[in-house]
């Protein structure tokens, strides 16, 4: 498992006082505002930036870093990714798990044969779907719905799943 989860990007500067428009990569942008620190890797140097503000402005959080205090201080941050260590990630409900953890994980079938790999979890509005790349196969959609995946072994690092009719 990773130590570290994003829990956003910066876009952009936001007026000439320091803040920032972040992106939340997190499915509860309003947890910002319980944070007091967060990790920014700039690709070149991670810093750790106490927060010191938050507000909120359609899908984005505006946030204040302490001691960035103009648009000068902080331009250079744009596109800048933004992470937490997993003791400050929110607790996750029985049956939930991070998007991080599941990716790369081995799927395999109800009757034990390798289907693929988790490459990616696409968020929907209904339920998740699960991005499976198979060896010299085309990628297939799983539903991440109890009748489609049926076990997730965070120890074994594998995925046990019911294809349904259609869906190859």
């Amino acid at each position: 498992m990773i130590s570290e989860l994003q829990v956003g990007v910066i876009t952009q500067t936001h007026g000439i006082r320091g803040e920032v428009k972040v992106f939340p990569t997190t499915d509860d942008a309003s947890r910002f505002k319980k944070l007091k620190e967060v990790i920014m890797d700039t690709g070149k140097e991670r810093l750790n930036m106490e927060i010191e503000g938050v507000k909120f402005f359609k899908q984005y959080a505006i946030i204040k870093f302490k001691g960035y205090d103009s648009i000068n201080d902080i331009e250079k941050y744009k596109n800048a990714k933004l992470y937490v260590t997993r003791d400050k990630a929110v607790r996750l409900k029985k049956d939930e798990y991070f998007i991080a953890d599941l990716i790369g994980m081995d799927v395999v079938t109800e009757d034990g044969e390798q289907f693929g790999t988790l490459k990616d979890v696409m968020v929907t509005g209904a339920n998740d779907v699960y991005v499976v790349e198979r060896q010299g196969a085309t990628e297939v959609l799983l539903p991440a719905i109890k009748e489609c995946v049926k076990n997730i072994d965070m120890e074994q690092g594998q995925i046990v799943v019911h294809i349904m009719d259609g869906l190859i």
